[in-house]
């Protein structure tokens, strides 16, 4: 009997042993870059499909891109003239986040809505918009929302921390964007720094987050922002810097050797064919 016991008593501890759960592991600037076989970056703007039926994006340069979700059309701070949605179908949405040049193009603007078009912007893109525009212009401050096409959006806060920083995106002036449509939720950060706003974020699935200097932020802010809010897939975007690019692999490397890492999928694009 006694023998029956200890015999038990073994194998409780073997597969006690085999399912404890690994440690998780604190982010720091030791992380190496991850070069996986799912990070194969595509060319020539082709639009990579996510798991989530009826989705795709495709990476126009830099912050500015195209979502196929649906059947509907949504472009994103739609800049570089027609010739950089030349062979993309017209939108139905689009979103613009801030004033500034690499979000914001009227011309482009022109060149690529059509009158069924809807625009949302935060105020201080309205105020540069000329009137022509004014029937598909919906204003969105931080905090509001609307719907339009099935898709429910709302204004998300964007803006810097850094004393230093603080000239380049003022909180109130530029909005970062949540789409939601059949409880499938996307963010577009646009130009901001780990921002609480960011860090509280909910049930994300598909999240695409900015990091450049002296911008924005860091690779690794980014990658702590993103382990805070747990986005099932996180796109680095918008990464050219004033002294040339961030390093997508390192944040990954960040986002990857977290507590949360393994249930959040890192995709690297080439958001800068012409480079």
């Amino acid at each position: 009997m006694i023998r029956i016991f200890l015999t038990v008593t073994l194998l409780c501890c073997v597969i006690s042993c085999k399912n404890e759960p690994e440690k998780s592991q604190d982010l720091s600037e030791s992380s190496s870059e991850v070069n996986t076989a799912e990070n194969t970056i595509p060319t020539d703007n082709e639009p990579i499909k996510l798991t989530q039926k009826g989705f795709e994006v495709t990476p126009i340069s830099h912050a500015t891109m195209v979502l196929h979700w649906d059947g509907s059309i949504i472009y994103v701070d739609p800049v570089g003239g027609a010739e950089a949605f030349a062979g993309q179908p017209s939108p139905d949405l689009i979103l613009v986040t801030d004033i500034h040049g690499d979000h914001l193009n009227v011309e482009t603007l022109k060149a690529v809505s059509t009158d069924k078009s809807k625009i949302m912007v935060p105020q201080a893109v309205a105020d540069e918009l000329p009137t022509d525009f004014d029937a598909q212009v919906d204003v969105l401050k931080n905090g509001d929302f609307k719907e339009r096409f099935g898709f429910k959006v709302e204004a998300i806060p964007m803006y810097n921390l850094r004393e230093e920083a603080l000239k380049f995106h003022t909180k109130g002036r530029g909005n970062g964007y949540v789409i939601e449509k059949d409880g499938m939720r996307v963010y577009i950060s646009g130009d901001t720094e780990d921002i609480p706003e960011m860090r509280a974020l909910k049930d994300i699935d598909v999240a695409f987050v900015c990091m450049n200097l002296p911008y924005t932020m860091t690779e690794l802010q980014a990658a702590k922002a993103v382990v805070e809010f747990q986005p099932k897939k996180v796109y680095p975007y918008h990464y050219r810097g004033k002294d040339g690019m961030s390093n997508p692999g390192t944040f990954h490397g960040w986002v990857k050797k977290s507590g949360p890492g393994p249930n959040i999928e890192v995709i690297e694009l080439d958001w800068y064919p012409n480079k």
